[in-house]
């Protein structure tokens, strides 16, 4: 072999080395790099000081509420909206028929109705990357945005939890490497309040504070043999932040009685009372409120609308119409609405054609979701899909995205590190606010 060949060979394996070190490099830095693009000037910040997110899971059917399209038919099978579609109070954006009380108040509202992410059409992956803006990973478990909300703004007075979830407890809503303080409280009754911070009836303070002795003489010996297991350190938070919040009076927020009963009627049934509760709770502080309307399928599916969920899908989407706008016109009389975020989230939307049994499937191409309050240019719609809504046409809007654009409504640079042990990991996977909805 000739002397050039072999120098030709080397320069071969060098060039070769050195691209699989820069992708190497790449992988490991992983998101970060997204961020070579960040424009110079600073991101957008809104005024928001709490969220509110109400999510509908299942998978809410775009074209059937905030991104309604030509008529379809689920008996001959004829790709479209299933509703008719009616006016909003602002010209040229048009809702789902069953979305009276919202389309009236579409001047606080803005639809994205571009939202799309690549993860499969599968209800737990997509419900955990609407709620950490990222795909599952093997290594790092992500927060949830709500636990971010939580560790970067903390309570908004001590006598509340930053992060509240009203509805069944879940991983990829929880605090992943962020650790129990970025947690959440969670309940799912709304009138009797957390049941993890009220002591059975025959445990009065004399015997709870017997426990609490007890308890403490307990940790005291495990750390003085030298344990320091994280388990129990979470534990010891849990328990620290419990005994703050029980007999308390953030206790008494739960008790609804105390608003007016028209008011009460105003919200409507179970998720309404919710919705109620949740203003109650961001009044007095709290930071970021989940609020789940798939705990009671009063169409017998929920929003994952297959089959016969379809035809009574009307329900559940006046049941939201209902309960939102309360929710909106309350914050607004107690002068909480520009300080308050409110989301209307799911994990994907549904395509436009029906299956043999008249319902539909899932699509994560393209979905709607709605943004109120907290401040911004509302009064639009952000993004346009096709005659079906099944691609997008113009202005998608990524995940990580919709994401930067939450947490920069609510003062959190979308950009800053947070760390998993030493390993630097931004608030957003590379997420660029929508700027047009932040005042110039």
């Amino acid at each position: 072999m000739k002397k050039n060949d072999l120098s030709t060979r080397a320069m071969g394996r060098r060039q070769f080395l050195a691209a699989v070190g820069a992708g190497t490099a790449g992988m490991i830095l992983g998101s970060r790099s997204a961020w070579a693009a960040k424009p110079a000037t600073p991101f957008p910040m809104g005024k928001a000081d709490h969220c509110i997110m109400l999510w509908l899971g299942g998978g809410a059917c775009h074209v059937d509420t905030w991104d309604p399209k030509r008529k379809g038919n689920a008996k001959t099978r004829e790709p479209g909206s299933y509703y008719d579609a009616i006016p909003t109070a602002v010209e040229g954006i048009q809702v789902c028929e069953h979305l009276p009380r919202s389309a009236a108040i579409m001047d606080r509202l803005t639809i994205v109705r571009t939202v799309n992410h690549g993860t499969i059409d599968e209800h737990g992956a997509a419900v955990n990357r609407m709620h950490t803006g990222r795909a599952t990973s093997g290594t790092v478990i992500y927060p949830s945005i709500g636990s971010i909300v939580a560790h970067e703004r903390g309570p908004g007075d001590e006598g509340v939890p930053p992060y509240v979830l009203i509805g069944y407890p879940n991983l990829t809503r929880g605090p992943g490497f962020l650790g129990a303080r970025a947690g959440y409280l969670y309940l799912t009754d709304t009138e009797a309040g957390p049941r993890g911070l009220m002591p059975p009836p025959d445990v009065d303070a004399s015997r709870m504070n017997r426990r609490r002795a007890l308890l403490n003489g307990l940790r005291k010996n495990y750390i003085a043999r030298g344990n320091r297991d994280e388990a129990v350190k979470n534990y010891d938070i849990g328990i620290e932040a419990s005994m703050k919040l029980a007999g308390s009076s953030f206790m008494s927020i739960f008790d609804l009685d105390e608003e007016k009963a028209a008011l009460r009627e105003s919200y409507g049934g179970e998720f309404g009372q919710r919705c109620l509760l949740a203003r109650r709770l961001v009044q007095s502080g709290v930071r970021f409120v989940e609020v789940s309307h798939n705990l009671n399928f009063i169409n017998g599916t929920g929003w994952d609308t297959h089959k016969s969920g379809q035809l009574k899908q009307h329900g559940l989407i006046q049941e939201l119409d209902n309960a939102f706008a309360a929710l909106i016109l309350d914050l607004e009389r107690h002068n909480l609405l520009d300080r308050t975020l409110v989301v209307i989230g799911t994990e994907f939307g549904r395509p436009p054609e029906f299956d043999n049994e008249g319902g539909r499937g899932h699509h994560a191409k393209a979905f709607s979701v709605v943004l109120a309050g907290g401040g911004l240019n509302h009064g639009r719609a952000v993004g346009e899909t096709d005659e079906l809504g099944k691609r997008i046409v113009h202005t998608p809007v990524s995940v990580p995205d919709l994401f930067a654009t939450i947490f920069c409504t609510m003062k959190i640079d979308p950009a800053k590190e947070l760390y998993d042990g030493d390993r630097p990991i931004p608030v957003s996977d590379g997420g660029v606010p929508v700027t047009q909805l932040f005042a110039g």
